[in-house]
């Protein structure tokens, strides 16, 4: 498989995913098309969505999955299915760890809107007023990049497939000589070594001189003319929040983010988390693949649970009904959910606007999170009302996955969206 294959799986799944939402009913998916053991207008109560939980998760390929929905400002329902580890034969439990892909860029959103609230900077600012190197298109050298161009993906910055892919590596330890390390090495060329700061990958990927530098890292139209998504662009947000509040970027969510909503299980590093409650990400159940780490971490690297990432949605959507102040003011939260874009900017069909890094789709706003053994969704009303989250540590990064995970997360989908409406 080509890097580029992966790097456009990598950069959204909620589309392909949302139309197949459209039609697809609760049944199960395996070669005999078997039928759950409940009716899907029979889930009325959380014993009888777990009955079909376990019924889509028994038919699916997800070595482990987990989900969480809330409603009327309280978890619903809250439960985890199959494997964290296979071969160890570890439950996937509400506390298992794992990575979860583009998901981390509403965090990038979060520490964006509190580091605005705390007069940093606005969505109108000059990222070169913060960073400590002008930084320039050499496409369109006199053009204007504000904070605001990268928290919507317009500001002209791209991902180059083959560069990007020298942001991920090994993490030093891991056995070499597995199948999915051997997978990851020559499918992807990411290499075993030892992570760079983040401000050395973006130095060497954005200016002249860098070993990652190339014009193929940025495009032709100016700033907020074009819609490119973009995960590198997404990290030098981040680390515009770094510069400014002078804390490192990880650091500054931790404390403002994570703390405050008792996120206890989740970090951008390992080192801050039980190994033995991490869970091993497959390729597909016969291939695991070793753990991984990507010098671009702020844009789909960090850590948390069921139970933890639970908080974080329910705080959003607390404070899209303008009833929460634990993170922001009433203000803040509502810059995190506005449409930041004109009509006709984002792809047809992708959705309808952006907000701060979120995607506003008729009355939803949602994020996915997709990387090498990792597919996961979040999204919830724009009233708050009710929303969910669903992880899993099974792949859809390659297209001969994607198909499966759709599957997987569409009747998750429609068995939630049952359950919601009996409550």
């Amino acid at each position: 498989m080509s890097n580029s294959n992966f790097l456009h799986m990598k950069k959204l799944l909620f589309f392909p995913l949302f139309t197949m939402m459209l039609s697809m009913s609760i049944v199960s998916c395996d070669k005999d098309d078997a039928k759950p053991t409940v009716d899907p207008g029979s889930i009325a109560t959380s014993a009888a969505l777990t009955a079909v939980l376990n019924d889509i998760y028994s038919h699916s390929d997800a070595p482990g999955m987990a989900v969480s929905i809330i409603k009327n400002d309280s978890v619903l329902y809250q439960q985890s299915f199959g494997k964290a580890d296979i071969d160890q034969d570890k439950p996937y439990t509400n506390q298992t760890t794992q990575p979860i892909g583009s998901i981390s860029k509403t965090f990038v959103a979060a520490a964006i809107v509190k580091a605005i609230e705390q007069g940093y900077f606005t969505l109108e600012t000059n990222i070169n007023d913060i960073l400590p190197v002008e930084l320039k298109n050499p496409k369109i050298p006199n053009a204007v990049m504000q904070v605001k161009h990268l928290v919507t993906h317009t500001s002209g910055l791209l991902d180059e497939a083959g560069s990007y892919f020298q942001a991920y590596h090994i993490v030093s330890g891991e056995d070499m000589s597995t199948a999915g390390a051997q997978l990851l090495v020559n499918g992807f060329g990411i290499q075993q070594r030892e992570s760079r700061p983040l401000e050395d990958f973006l130095a060497s990927y954005y200016y002249p001189g860098g070993d990652l530098y190339s014009l193929e890292n940025f495009a032709s139209s100016a700033p907020g003319t074009s819609w490119n998504y973009s995960n590198i662009a997404t990290s030098l947000a981040a680390y515009l929040v770094e510069k400014a509040t002078g804390m490192p970027f990880n650091m500054y969510v931790s404390t403002h983010i994570l703390d405050p909503l008792g996120m206890t299980r989740t970090s951008y590093d390992l080192a801050d988390l039980d190994r033995a409650g991490i869970a091993q990400l497959y390729w597909d159940k016969n291939t695991a693949l070793p753990i991984y780490a990507n010098d671009s971490y702020p844009d789909g690297s960090i850590y948390t649970c069921n139970e933890d990432l639970a908080k974080f949605l329910l705080d959003m959507m607390k404070g899209a009904k303008g009833q929460s102040a634990t993170l922001f003011s009433a203000a803040g939260y509502k810059m995190l959910f506005e449409a930041l874009l004109p009509e006709g900017i984002l792809p047809a069909g992708l959705a309808e606007n952006q907000g701060v890094f979120w995607f506003l789709n008729g009355d939803e706003i949602k994020h996915d999170g997709n990387d090498p053994g990792i597919s996961c969704n979040l999204q919830f009303d724009k009233d708050g009302k009710a929303g969910y989250l669903l992880l899993t540590n099974m792949d859809a990064s390659a297209d001969i996955h994607d198909q499966a995970y759709f599957e997987l997360a569409g009747k998750v989908h429609m068995a939630v969206s049952a359950f919601i409406q009996h409550q």
